[in-house]
């Protein structure tokens, strides 16, 4: 456990558990906004949440619909309150993350020199490796210095498969991309 992820476990009032195509979701909110998203034996994945599983929560369930139409192609950004934890540093490269437009990739490298530390990217690959809210906060995005497909704490072939679908909602305008398993 981190610091952060203690902090989001602490600080939870809520949690919900959806079915994706990519396996199982676990949300989590504080009162300031959503705190978690996390796939079933994601790497930094906070265990047992010690808040109640809400399904009716107003939050939980405008993320879960936002996330089921970003799944069938019909949506490719959210809008959702979000309370992110983490250190300074590791919050500026989330916030990085949410300025890489459905559709394309960015490296490590780049999102370091965009915050002023070129030198930073093995910083930056693990504060993206530790981002509290997979998808919605775009670290699949992320890509090696050549385009490679590296690290993801969900697993590359959830990264490749998240990929996929921005891509093809990219070239289609999101009205008939629908998540596609290989």
């Amino acid at each position: 456990m981190t610091y952060a992820t203690d902090a989001i476990r602490s600080r939870c009032t809520a949690q919900s558990l959806i079915e994706t195509p990519l396996g199982p979701l676990l949300l989590a909110r504080t009162h300031a906004g959503l705190a978690g998203a996390w796939f079933a034996a994601q790497k930094h994945h906070p265990a047992a949440i010690d808040a109640p599983e809400r399904d009716d929560d107003p939050l939980l369930a405008d993320a879960a619909s936002q996330l089921r139409a970003y799944f069938a192609g019909e949506r490719s950004t959210f809008e959702l309150a979000l309370d992110l934890h983490g250190t300074p540093f590791q919050r500026s490269v989330w916030a990085e993350l949410l300025r890489v437009e459905p559709g394309a990739t960015c490296s490590y490298g780049a999102i370091a020199g965009r915050l002023g530390m070129p030198a930073a990217s093995r910083a930056v690959g693990s504060a993206v490796g530790r981002n509290p809210v997979s998808i919605i906060v775009p670290c699949h995005r992320v890509v090696g210095s050549t385009g490679s497909l590296t690290g993801y704490a969900g697993g590359l072939d959830r990264k490749t498969a998240l990929l996929r679908l921005e891509s093809k909602c990219a070239a289609r305008d999101c009205r008939s991309a629908q998540l596609e398993l290989h």
